[in-house]
């Protein structure tokens, strides 16, 4: 199985780095002149797929848009997923899980085995109950070749007072960074084993280049720009995924603005980390 860092890298190289949220908030539903039930959840969320992922690299469906639904909702999310990988997206599943032992275990079969319909390229994961709970997860990405992006530095207001918590000499944030380069050691062109790094967290004393991607949540309509991207990540920027869902999402339902403003946004940030 070609490791996740392997097929990143060509999707980068052949559609760019841009990371659309395929979020499906009530909100949007409603400017898009939507109900908020599951009828409008699937035309909103396989209309955005139809847009955008036949041209950008990687989507990002976030699981609790769809979870809230029920299983019909859950649903929808199968064919986001499946629809998304048909047109040569990766998928990355925003599901932020962790747990320990056997639970760990079945997120892992949950979300990174092929053969279940969840089944992503990627997933985005919690290192709070330590990182060695991540441990199952992480042998499902070297099974399948899935890639993993965890906790590290978030832009919320309330992530300093774990993330900035010192763990001996080192923060929080930055023993999970070291983690996650250990694991990235020796990985050519880049790592599976990635970070998620807000674009807004201002400046910040960590090491960003872990030999991974890092999904760079919060850019555009949340306020983060190619020139903070610049100024915090340096030249860990190569591989950095700046990810944005509102910028786009809000020029629908037409398939056409749709995937304009995706491919604006792939363009503003072509050149990051050159």
């Amino acid at each position: 199985m070609t490791p996740f860092g392997t097929r990143l890298a060509r999707a980068i190289e052949e559609r760019g780095r841009f990371c659309v949220g395929i979020d499906p908030h009530a909100a949007l539903m409603q400017e898009w002149g939507l109900s908020d039930d599951v009828a409008s959840l699937e035309r909103f969320a396989l209309t955005v797929v139809e847009a955008v992922a036949p041209v950008v690299g990687v989507v990002k469906p976030q699981s609790a848009f769809y979870e809230r639904f029920g299983s019909r909702g859950v649903a929808v999310l199968e064919r986001v997923i499946a629809e998304s990988r048909a047109a040569g997206a990766l998928v990355l599943l925003d599901v932020k899980r962790g747990d320990i032992g056997s639970t760990s275990q079945a997120y892992a079969d949950a979300y990174l085995d092929p053969s279940s319909p969840l089944g992503s390229d990627a997933v985005t994961a919690s290192p709070y109950l330590g990182f060695g709970s991540l441990d199952p997860m992480i042998e499902a990405c070297r099974r399948h070749g899935g890639g993993l992006f965890v906790l590290a530095l978030t832009s919320n207001k309330e992530g300093p007072e774990v993330q900035h918590a010192r763990n001996g000499e080192a923060t929080v944030a930055g023993t999970v960074l070291e983690h996650l380069r250990r694991l990235n050691a020796g990985a050519e062109p880049v790592g599976s084993f990635g970070a998620v790094v807000g674009a807004t967290i201002g400046e910040t004393d960590e090491d960003l280049d872990i030999g991974g991607p890092l999904l760079v949540p919060g850019y555009g309509a949340q306020g983060g720009t190619t020139a903070d991207l610049e100024r915090i990540f340096g030249s860990a920027a190569r591989w950095a995924l700046p990810s944005s869902s509102r910028e786009v999402l809000r020029a629908g339902p037409d398939v056409a603005a749709l995937r304009e403003a995706a491919l604006r946004g792939n363009d503003a940030v072509r050149g990051l980390g050159a």
